[in-house]
């Protein structure tokens, strides 16, 4: 298998897009991918979203975009892998460059979440339906008995999860794309509403518009088109059971431990060697569950991290510079590929005031669903 290296990426602002369609998001995004290498061409496209069809009524997305980016012919694939869209959208066009079949590949997410679709309803197709969904429960619901499971083993309270928020929040608010660049203080989150108990309104990502690209080549042929490529080290993916009812702990998402597993084993590289990390912050409790399943801490302590500051820049491991989905925004299929643009951006040196000091090794983390997908890459500067 060759090298593969990201060479390019481009990305809209998140938010409420009301004045720009699923088709212009994409080409905002591809053409900023595009220009950012200074690439006018590509061999292969994928698109990943989760539910294009429930939230704007379009489906067989993959020959829209590439027509509507003026690349009617070129091969085009829509991946669907819940909220890992992205993630997985990643994985395959970097499996198709390192496999040889093509050079240059454009791997993109989007999703168009504000259009009047029932959010609830959509996002709940991602979760088991005849054993969770038809007995009423939401995503906030289910990961509310993941708070409440690992509150039960560990002894984790609502103001650790707060913390989370907090520190997420400080590091979008360094971020012009995000779709609340602000601070929050840790009384505003535990006086914001309830959600689904023990989750506030500020332990929830938004419901979020955007899109993200990427472009990979072999890194052979990567100082083409910049002087600071990065190189992807690692891929993995797996899956766990879809409802909660069905694992051994809900606290522990095995599917995300598989995943890095197997990344972490082909880029020869641990959790110690890991210098900034972005990852799947849907609720704040996901961040404390996803770090010690990627071995960042041990269990029953992912608790303590963002309030000692073991998580924020200056820290141990930075997680989630970007502000992660709690303050950058959630667009479903969108945000595995945002999260390869933080890594991208942190390890070129080009991330401003949310710059992570020497920075050569990053990770990302997606999940989908209440974590019954994973995808995990890792990444090195060149």
């Amino acid at each position: 298998m060759r090298e593969v290296a990201i060479v390019g990426a481009g990305m809209t602002r998140f938010g409420e897009l009301w004045g720009q369609s699923l088709r212009d998001m994409f080409a905002e995004a591809a053409v900023g991918a595009l220009n950012d290498a200074g690439a006018d061409h590509v061999d292969s496209i994928y698109v990943g979203c989760m539910s294009g069809g429930q939230f704007v009524g379009q489906e067989h997305l993959g020959p829209l975009m590439a027509d509507h980016l003026g690349m009617t012919g070129v091969p085009a694939t829509h991946v669907e892998s819940a909220c890992a869209s992205g993630g997985v959208a990643l994985r395959l066009a970097y499996m198709e460059v390192a496999s040889g079949m093509s050079d240059l590949v454009l791997a993109t997410g989007i999703e168009k979440m504000n259009d009047g679709a029932d959010v609830t309803n959509v996002l709940a197709t991602a979760a088991d339906q005849e054993l969770e969904v038809y007995y009423g429960v939401t995503f906030p619901g289910l990961y509310a008995m993941i708070a409440r499971a690992h509150m039960a083993k560990y002894g984790t309270t609502e103001e650790d999860m707060a913390w989370v928020s907090v520190k997420n929040h400080r590091h979008g608010a360094m971020n012009d794309k995000a779709q609340f660049p602000g601070e929050v203080t840790l009384e505003q989150v535990m006086a914001s509403s309830m959600v689904a108990a023990p989750l506030r309104l500020l332990h929830c990502s938004p419901v979020t518009d955007g899109a993200a690209a990427v472009l990979l080549c072999p890194l052979e042929q990567a100082k083409e088109y910049t002087d600071r490529p990065v190189k992807i080290i690692g891929s993995g993916l797996a899956t766990g059971s879809m409802a909660l009812a069905d694992r051994a702990d809900p606290a522990d998402l095995d599917a995300v431990q598989r995943s890095a597993r197997s990344a972490y084993k082909m880029a020869g590289v641990g959790p110690r060697d890991i210098q900034v990390a972005e990852v799947h912050d849907c609720f704040s409790i996901a961040e404390i569950c996803c770090i010690e399943a990627l071995g960042f801490v041990e269990p029953g302590t992912g608790k303590d991290a963002a309030r000692e500051g073991f998580t924020a820049l200056g820290g141990c491991v930075p997680v989630n510079t970007s502000g992660g989905l709690k303050s950058k925004g959630h667009p479903v299929g969108a945000t595995g590929i945002a999260q390869a643009i933080e890594v991208f951006t942190q390890l070129q040196g080009k991330a401003g005031a949310r710059q992570v000091e020497n920075a050569r090794v990053g990770l990302t983390q997606n999940m989908g669903g209440s974590g019954a997908s994973s995808v995990v890459h890792i990444f090195q500067g060149v």
